[in-house]
Protein backbone atom coordinates (compact mmCIF):
# COMPACT_ATOMS: atom_id res chain seq x y z
CA UNK A 1 0.00 0.00 0.00
CA UNK A 2 2.85 2.35 0.88
CA UNK A 3 4.50 1.58 -2.47
CA UNK A 4 1.29 2.47 -4.26
CA UNK A 5 1.04 5.79 -2.39
CA UNK A 6 4.67 6.59 -3.17
CA UNK A 7 4.05 5.80 -6.83
CA UNK A 8 0.98 8.09 -6.94
CA UNK A 9 2.89 10.91 -5.22
CA UNK A 10 5.73 10.50 -7.71
CA UNK A 11 3.30 10.70 -10.61
CA UNK A 12 1.66 13.81 -9.20
CA UNK A 13 5.05 15.50 -8.75
CA UNK A 14 5.96 14.54 -12.32
CA UNK A 15 2.70 16.01 -13.61
CA UNK A 16 3.28 19.25 -11.70
CA UNK A 17 6.81 19.50 -13.08
CA UNK A 18 5.87 18.61 -16.63
CA UNK A 19 2.87 20.98 -16.91
CA UNK A 20 4.96 24.14 -17.52
CA UNK A 21 7.14 22.25 -19.98
CA UNK A 22 4.06 21.02 -21.82
CA UNK A 23 2.72 24.56 -21.99
CA UNK A 24 6.00 25.83 -23.45
CA UNK A 25 6.13 23.01 -25.99
CA UNK A 26 2.51 23.63 -26.98
CA UNK A 27 3.25 27.33 -27.48
CA UNK A 28 6.34 26.53 -29.56
CA UNK A 29 4.38 24.13 -31.78
CA UNK A 30 1.62 26.69 -32.27
CA UNK A 31 4.19 29.30 -33.29
CA UNK A 32 5.79 26.84 -35.70
CA UNK A 33 2.39 26.02 -37.20
CA UNK A 34 1.65 29.71 -37.68
CA UNK A 35 5.04 30.29 -39.31
CA UNK A 36 4.39 27.40 -41.71
CA UNK A 37 0.89 28.68 -42.45
CA UNK A 38 1.90 32.26 -43.27
CA UNK A 39 3.41 31.48 -46.74
CA UNK A 40 0.27 29.57 -47.73
CA UNK A 41 -1.95 32.44 -46.60
CA UNK A 42 0.29 34.88 -48.49
CA UNK A 43 -0.03 32.90 -51.73
CA UNK A 44 -3.80 32.61 -51.24
CA UNK A 45 -4.07 36.35 -50.56
CA UNK A 46 -2.15 37.27 -53.71
CA UNK A 47 -4.29 34.91 -55.80
CA UNK A 48 -7.40 36.74 -54.54
CA UNK A 49 -5.93 40.22 -55.09
CA UNK A 50 -6.14 42.61 -58.00
CA UNK A 51 -3.04 42.57 -60.20
CA UNK A 52 -2.63 46.33 -60.07
CA UNK A 53 -2.88 46.33 -56.29
CA UNK A 54 -0.15 43.71 -56.04
CA UNK A 55 2.13 45.74 -58.34
CA UNK A 56 1.52 48.97 -56.41
CA UNK A 57 1.60 47.68 -52.83
CA UNK A 58 3.34 44.31 -53.02
CA UNK A 59 2.27 41.15 -51.22
CA UNK A 60 0.09 41.25 -48.12
CA UNK A 61 -1.58 38.71 -45.88
CA UNK A 62 -4.99 40.24 -46.56
CA UNK A 63 -6.05 41.23 -50.13
CA UNK A 64 -6.18 45.01 -50.57
CA UNK A 65 -8.56 44.73 -53.54
CA UNK A 66 -10.44 41.44 -53.41
CA UNK A 67 -11.22 39.73 -56.73
CA UNK A 68 -11.65 36.25 -58.25
CA UNK A 69 -10.20 37.32 -61.60
CA UNK A 70 -7.17 35.01 -61.31
CA UNK A 71 -9.36 31.95 -60.89
CA UNK A 72 -11.74 33.12 -63.63
CA UNK A 73 -8.71 33.42 -65.91
CA UNK A 74 -7.71 29.84 -65.12
CA UNK A 75 -11.19 28.55 -65.88
CA UNK A 76 -10.83 29.84 -69.44
CA UNK A 77 -8.27 27.07 -69.99
CA UNK A 78 -10.06 24.51 -67.89
CA UNK A 79 -9.56 21.70 -70.42
CA UNK A 80 -5.77 21.84 -70.18
CA UNK A 81 -5.85 22.08 -66.39
CA UNK A 82 -8.29 19.16 -66.20
CA UNK A 83 -5.96 17.03 -68.34
CA UNK A 84 -3.03 17.98 -66.12
CA UNK A 85 -5.06 17.05 -63.05
CA UNK A 86 -6.02 13.72 -64.57
CA UNK A 87 -2.41 12.86 -65.40
CA UNK A 88 -1.18 13.92 -61.95
CA UNK A 89 -3.88 11.96 -60.13
CA UNK A 90 -3.34 8.80 -62.18
CA UNK A 91 0.46 8.94 -61.90
CA UNK A 92 0.31 9.68 -58.16
CA UNK A 93 -2.11 6.87 -57.31
CA UNK A 94 -0.60 4.24 -59.62
CA UNK A 95 2.98 5.23 -58.80
CA UNK A 96 2.43 5.22 -55.03
CA UNK A 97 0.70 1.83 -55.00
CA UNK A 98 3.31 0.22 -57.25
CA UNK A 99 6.11 1.85 -55.28
CA UNK A 100 4.78 0.45 -52.00
CA UNK A 101 4.48 -3.01 -53.52
CA UNK A 102 7.97 -3.18 -55.02
CA UNK A 103 9.64 -1.43 -52.08
CA UNK A 104 8.08 -3.91 -49.64
CA UNK A 105 8.99 -6.86 -51.86
CA UNK A 106 12.62 -5.71 -51.88
CA UNK A 107 12.86 -4.66 -48.22
CA UNK A 108 11.23 -7.79 -46.79
CA UNK A 109 13.86 -10.35 -47.95
CA UNK A 110 16.61 -7.92 -46.94
CA UNK A 111 15.19 -7.97 -43.41
CA UNK A 112 15.23 -11.77 -43.18
CA UNK A 113 18.30 -13.02 -41.30
CA UNK A 114 18.05 -16.38 -43.06
CA UNK A 115 18.53 -14.73 -46.48
CA UNK A 116 22.11 -15.58 -47.37
CA UNK A 117 22.96 -12.63 -49.60
CA UNK A 118 21.01 -9.91 -47.79
CA UNK A 119 24.13 -7.91 -46.88
CA UNK A 120 25.32 -7.84 -50.49
CA UNK A 121 21.97 -6.65 -51.83
CA UNK A 122 21.69 -4.13 -48.99
CA UNK A 123 25.04 -2.71 -50.05
CA UNK A 124 23.85 -2.39 -53.66
CA UNK A 125 20.78 -0.50 -52.49
CA UNK A 126 22.86 1.83 -50.33
CA UNK A 127 25.43 2.34 -53.09
CA UNK A 128 22.80 3.92 -55.34
CA UNK A 129 22.22 6.59 -52.69
CA UNK A 130 25.84 7.73 -53.06
CA UNK A 131 26.51 7.39 -56.79
CA UNK A 132 24.44 7.60 -59.97
CA UNK A 133 25.13 7.63 -63.68
CA UNK A 134 24.06 11.22 -64.29
CA UNK A 135 21.38 12.81 -66.43
CA UNK A 136 22.59 11.66 -69.87
CA UNK A 137 22.58 7.88 -69.10
CA UNK A 138 19.31 8.38 -67.23
CA UNK A 139 17.70 9.97 -70.27
CA UNK A 140 19.18 7.49 -72.75
CA UNK A 141 17.97 4.49 -70.74
CA UNK A 142 14.33 5.49 -70.93
CA UNK A 143 14.59 6.81 -74.49
CA UNK A 144 16.13 3.60 -75.85
CA UNK A 145 13.46 1.60 -74.04
CA UNK A 146 10.82 3.55 -75.97
CA UNK A 147 9.18 5.05 -72.88
CA UNK A 148 9.14 8.68 -74.04
CA UNK A 149 5.70 10.26 -74.26
CA UNK A 150 4.17 7.62 -72.02
CA UNK A 151 2.84 7.70 -68.48
CA UNK A 152 5.23 4.87 -67.58
CA UNK A 153 8.08 7.37 -67.93
CA UNK A 154 6.45 9.44 -65.17
CA UNK A 155 6.11 6.43 -62.83
CA UNK A 156 9.12 4.16 -63.33
CA UNK A 157 12.00 6.50 -62.27
CA UNK A 158 10.56 7.03 -58.77
CA UNK A 159 9.28 3.49 -58.31
CA UNK A 160 11.94 2.38 -55.80
CA UNK A 161 13.80 4.88 -53.62
CA UNK A 162 16.82 3.47 -51.71
CA UNK A 163 16.03 5.51 -48.61
CA UNK A 164 12.50 4.08 -48.49
CA UNK A 165 13.86 0.55 -48.86
CA UNK A 166 16.20 1.06 -45.90
CA UNK A 167 13.44 2.55 -43.73
CA UNK A 168 11.09 -0.32 -44.53
CA UNK A 169 13.81 -2.90 -43.94
CA UNK A 170 14.51 -1.45 -40.48
CA UNK A 171 10.80 -1.58 -39.68
CA UNK A 172 10.53 -5.23 -40.71
CA UNK A 173 13.64 -6.16 -38.72
CA UNK A 174 12.64 -4.37 -35.50
CA UNK A 175 8.88 -4.86 -35.46
CA UNK A 176 8.00 -8.27 -36.89
CA UNK A 177 9.21 -11.14 -34.63
CA UNK A 178 11.08 -13.92 -36.47
CA UNK A 179 9.13 -16.43 -34.38
CA UNK A 180 5.92 -15.28 -36.05
CA UNK A 181 7.35 -16.08 -39.47
CA UNK A 182 8.74 -19.41 -38.25
CA UNK A 183 5.34 -20.43 -36.87
CA UNK A 184 3.72 -19.58 -40.20
CA UNK A 185 6.29 -21.74 -42.02
CA UNK A 186 5.60 -24.61 -39.63
CA UNK A 187 1.89 -24.28 -40.39
CA UNK A 188 2.70 -24.71 -44.08
CA UNK A 189 2.44 -21.12 -45.30
CA UNK A 190 4.59 -20.19 -48.30
CA UNK A 191 6.63 -17.01 -48.60
CA UNK A 192 4.02 -15.26 -50.71
CA UNK A 193 1.28 -16.17 -48.23
CA UNK A 194 3.41 -14.94 -45.32
CA UNK A 195 4.13 -11.67 -47.09
CA UNK A 196 0.49 -11.08 -48.07
CA UNK A 197 -1.27 -12.25 -44.90
CA UNK A 198 1.22 -11.41 -42.15
CA UNK A 199 3.86 -8.90 -43.20
CA UNK A 200 1.66 -6.40 -45.05
CA UNK A 201 -1.14 -6.17 -42.41
CA UNK A 202 1.44 -5.65 -39.64
CA UNK A 203 3.28 -2.96 -41.61
CA UNK A 204 0.58 -0.31 -41.98
CA UNK A 205 2.57 2.40 -40.13
CA UNK A 206 5.62 2.18 -42.40
CA UNK A 207 3.42 1.65 -45.46
CA UNK A 208 1.53 4.86 -44.68
CA UNK A 209 4.76 6.77 -44.08
CA UNK A 210 6.44 5.63 -47.29
CA UNK A 211 3.16 6.06 -49.15
CA UNK A 212 2.97 9.68 -48.01
CA UNK A 213 6.55 10.33 -49.12
CA UNK A 214 5.89 8.81 -52.53
CA UNK A 215 2.59 10.64 -52.93
CA UNK A 216 4.34 13.98 -52.45
CA UNK A 217 7.19 12.94 -54.75
CA UNK A 218 4.88 11.99 -57.62
CA UNK A 219 2.47 14.88 -57.19
CA UNK A 220 5.15 17.59 -56.99
CA UNK A 221 7.29 16.25 -59.84
CA UNK A 222 7.62 18.32 -63.01
CA UNK A 223 11.13 17.31 -64.12
CA UNK A 224 10.14 13.99 -65.69
CA UNK A 225 7.50 15.70 -67.83
CA UNK A 226 10.13 18.20 -68.91
CA UNK A 227 12.62 15.65 -70.23
CA UNK A 228 10.38 12.77 -71.33
CA UNK A 229 7.04 14.26 -72.44
CA UNK A 230 6.51 16.37 -75.55
CA UNK A 231 2.81 15.56 -75.93
CA UNK A 232 0.77 18.31 -74.26
CA UNK A 233 -1.96 15.80 -73.39
CA UNK A 234 0.41 13.79 -71.17
CA UNK A 235 2.06 16.50 -69.08
CA UNK A 236 1.11 16.76 -65.43
CA UNK A 237 -0.23 19.73 -63.50
CA UNK A 238 3.07 20.73 -61.95
CA UNK A 239 4.73 20.98 -65.36
CA UNK A 240 1.93 23.25 -66.56
CA UNK A 241 2.69 25.52 -63.60
CA UNK A 242 6.38 25.39 -64.47
CA UNK A 243 5.65 26.45 -68.07
CA UNK A 244 3.56 29.38 -66.88
CA UNK A 245 6.34 30.58 -64.60
CA UNK A 246 8.94 30.34 -67.38
CA UNK A 247 6.77 32.22 -69.86
CA UNK A 248 6.10 35.05 -67.40
CA UNK A 249 9.80 35.26 -66.55
CA UNK A 250 10.60 35.44 -70.28
CA UNK A 251 8.19 38.35 -70.78
CA UNK A 252 9.65 40.20 -67.79
CA UNK A 253 13.26 39.61 -68.81
CA UNK A 254 13.28 42.36 -71.46
CA UNK A 255 14.20 39.97 -74.28
CA UNK A 256 10.90 40.65 -76.03
CA UNK A 257 10.10 43.93 -77.78
CA UNK A 258 7.79 46.18 -75.81
CA UNK A 259 4.98 46.05 -78.37
CA UNK A 260 5.24 42.30 -78.71
CA UNK A 261 5.42 41.84 -74.91
CA UNK A 262 2.24 43.88 -74.49
CA UNK A 263 0.47 41.70 -77.02
CA UNK A 264 1.66 38.44 -75.41
CA UNK A 265 0.95 39.53 -71.86
CA UNK A 266 -2.76 39.65 -72.66
CA UNK A 267 -2.73 35.88 -73.16
CA UNK A 268 -0.30 34.89 -70.42
CA UNK A 269 -1.02 34.51 -66.71
CA UNK A 270 -0.10 37.39 -64.43
CA UNK A 271 1.41 37.28 -60.95
CA UNK A 272 -1.96 36.66 -59.33
CA UNK A 273 -2.78 33.84 -61.74
CA UNK A 274 0.54 32.14 -60.99
CA UNK A 275 -0.37 32.19 -57.30
CA UNK A 276 -3.84 30.87 -58.14
CA UNK A 277 -2.24 27.96 -59.99
CA UNK A 278 -0.13 27.23 -56.91
CA UNK A 279 -3.28 27.05 -54.79
CA UNK A 280 -4.98 24.84 -57.38
CA UNK A 281 -1.91 22.59 -57.43
CA UNK A 282 -1.60 22.06 -53.68
CA UNK A 283 -5.33 21.77 -53.05
CA UNK A 284 -5.89 18.00 -53.31
CA UNK A 285 -2.61 16.88 -51.81
CA UNK A 286 -3.14 18.66 -48.47
CA UNK A 287 -6.11 16.38 -47.75
CA UNK A 288 -3.98 13.23 -47.88
CA UNK A 289 -2.07 13.75 -44.62
CA UNK A 290 -5.05 13.80 -42.17
CA UNK A 291 -6.08 10.31 -43.30
CA UNK A 292 -2.55 8.94 -42.78
CA UNK A 293 -1.58 10.96 -39.68
CA UNK A 294 -2.09 8.14 -37.16
CA UNK A 295 0.08 5.69 -39.09
CA UNK A 296 2.52 8.41 -40.14
CA UNK A 297 3.43 9.25 -36.53
CA UNK A 298 3.97 5.56 -35.74
CA UNK A 299 6.14 5.17 -38.83
CA UNK A 300 8.38 8.09 -37.89
CA UNK A 301 9.24 6.43 -34.57
CA UNK A 302 10.20 3.11 -36.15
CA UNK A 303 13.12 1.56 -34.31
CA UNK A 304 13.15 4.24 -31.59
CA UNK A 305 11.76 2.04 -28.78
CA UNK A 306 11.76 -1.72 -28.67
CA UNK A 307 10.73 -3.90 -25.80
Amino acid sequence: MNDLNDHNQSNSRFNRISTPANAVLTLVFWLMAIVCLVPVLLVLSVSLSDEGSVIRHGYSIWPREFTFYAYEFLLKDIAKIAKGYGVSIFVTIAGTLLSLLFTAMLAYPLSRRDFKFRNYFSFFVFFTMLFNGGLVPFYMTYSIAGLKNSLIALILPYLIAPFNVIVMRVFFSNTIPPALIESAVIDGAGELRIFRSIIVPLSLPVMATIGLFQTFAYWNDWFLSLIFISNDNLVNLQYLMYKVMREVEYLNSGLVEASRAGELSKNLPSETVRMAMAIVGIGPIIFVYPFLQKYFIKGLTVGSVKG
